[in-house]
């Protein structure tokens, strides 16, 4: 038996690379050039997530969980609520248009 989850979420969740630049960067005193050379990736590829063009990868997820302590899960998950909530807003047409199914 489905429990009906329909409550939409009104607002726009956290972009990792928002947490990122706006959270952790400063908490420890990082900068982008700092943070991609401790990580072991490119400049342009920090630069592009804290921009919020690029997503957090698993492997990323992985980095970031063992410079700042905390669990792969916990980015992996802020990046799934954004991605979730993003294609919300962009399907929001096509996605009226399916009509759910009642169970017999």
């Amino acid at each position: 038996m489905a429990i009906p989850n329909t409550k939409k979420r009104e607002t726009r969740p956290t972009h990792p690379g928002e947490m990122l630049r706006e959270d952790f960067m400063p908490d420890y005193g990082l900068k982008t050039t700092s943070m991609a050379k401790v990580l072991g990736v490119s400049r342009q590829t920090i630069n592009e997530i804290l921009r919020e063009r690029r997503a957090i990868s698993p492997a990323m997820a992985l980095r970031l969980s063992r410079l700042f302590g905390n669990s792969p899960e916990f980015w992996l998950d802020v990046q799934h609520s954004w991605d979730l909530w993003d294609s919300e807003q962009r399907y929001s047409k096509e996605l009226s248009q399916i009509q759910p199914l009642n169970a017999a």
